[in-house]
């Protein structure tokens, strides 16, 4: 079976982080026997736009081409408008960008696997039209908690998406009703996975990690891995821990919030910047904990990431965290309340909240039910669902 994988965010060379859970599940298949090409269309924004305004001229540096880890990867140009998503779909402008690299580089899927409904799904609903080609949809949280209510037209756009799509696949339980109850289409829960053997403990000494990078010795640490944004409770986080003696975030991602979290918190917090991948794991082992005081969530690789390690978790009562966390809902926060989160942090650091039981039970989850491997054979069995369909209708 050939699948074209389309999405939005796609690891490159100059940026080495970003959609990595994507290459995760691809590298996956292709374990596994799948033959998989990328196309991850490249936003630019119209010469009369870049006229107007300086921000408007970036155009990303990407080629439209590289194999990365044995997989082709296409990243052909699309026409991009400022708020697309509110008000001006690109899912035609998409589409006939993805087409075109189709045609040009002879490719002839079995079927798409679109990621995120906007505006990937969107596209591939527009594909579909006009080729036939059937499309799996996977939802991973934004695009059902906050896009549809942007607008109508991104209301009507996420519908479209999920109603002509032949498989719909959400990352929790939480997406899947919530989709459900959006567009009465019955979405099947399918998490995520992480490559377990890059995630497991070792003897390494903590000290010896944080000497290694450049991190405190002494003090207890909070630790963040993401992108740099309000939506993910950073602001609140920065004031719990501004007030804990003792004790200091270290917020690893870069986005535009970088410089008011200086501002807020001061000495209390430390910016590394954005990390290679691969040192995400020795920033995780280096924490007394990590935080993950999202506003919304789907299923935050992350998180799985740092429970495989056995490092203490503070996250907020959103998205598929619940489900996550089980009969260990109770350690989970509300979202918004720097309160809740400082008495967290301080129960987890300073009175055992985060026992071994706690550890191990969660480990013990994870390695069960969330390793890569485990996502692509459940995922491979929804390819061959679409692709019997689609042969027998043929």
């Amino acid at each position: 079976m050939k699948v074209l994988w389309l999405t939005s965010v796609y690891p490159s060379e100059k940026h080495p982080s970003e959609g990595v859970f994507h290459e995760t599940q691809v590298q996956e298949l292709l374990k596994q026997g799948m033959e998989v090409t990328v196309i991850c269309p490249n936003p630019v924004n119209p010469p009369v736009l870049r006229m107007l305004k300086a921000s408007y001229r970036q155009k990303r540096d990407l080629p439209e081409q590289e194999v990365r880890n044995g997989v082709t990867v296409y990243r052909p140009p699309y026409p991009a408008l400022p708020g697309q998503l509110k008000w001006a779909q690109p899912s035609k402008r998409i589409a006939a960008s993805v087409l075109r690299a189709m045609q040009h580089h002879q490719l002839s899927p079995d079927f798409i696997h679109a990621h995120f409904a906007m505006p990937s799904g969107g596209a591939a609903a527009v594909i579909q039209k006009e080729t036939q080609i059937p499309y799996l949809l996977t939802l991973h949280g934004s695009d059902v908690n906050v896009y549809p209510s942007y607008s109508k037209g991104a209301q009507a756009a996420f519908e479209t998406a999920v109603k002509q799509a032949s498989v719909v696949l959400t990352v929790s339980e939480e997406l899947a009703k919530k989709t459900n109850d959006m567009t009465k289409v019955e979405a099947k829960c399918l998490p995520l996975g992480i490559p377990l053997q890059s995630f497991s403990r070792t003897e390494e000494d903590q000290k010896g990690i944080r000497k290694h990078l450049g991190l405190p010795l002494q003090d207890k640490l909070v630790i963040f891995v993401g992108r740099l944004v309000k939506e993910k409770g950073l602001l609140e986080l920065a004031d719990a821990v501004n007030s804990m003696d003792g004790v200091k975030a270290v917020f690893v991602g870069k986005g535009p919030l970088a410089k008011e979290l200086t501002e807020r918190a001061g000495a209390s917090i430390i910016l590394p910047g954005q990390v290679p991948n691969e040192q995400v794991r020795d920033y995780l082992m280096a924490a007394d904990l990590f935080a993950l005081p999202s506003y919304s969530e789907g299923m935050p690789t992350v998180v799985l990431e740092a429970l495989a390690l056995k490092v203490p978790v503070i996250a907020t009562r959103v998205g598929g965290l619940p489900s996550l966390f089980s009969t260990y809902q109770h350690l989970l926060v509300e979202p918004r309340s720097t309160s809740q989160l400082k008495e967290a942090i301080h129960a987890c650091l300073y009175e055992n909240r985060w026992n071994e039981q706690v550890k191990s039970d969660l480990h013990e989850m994870v390695h069960k039910e969330y390793s890569s491997e485990h996502n692509a054979k459940h995922l491979i069995q929804q390819y061959e669902k679409v692709f019997n369909q689609s042969t027998s209708i043929v």
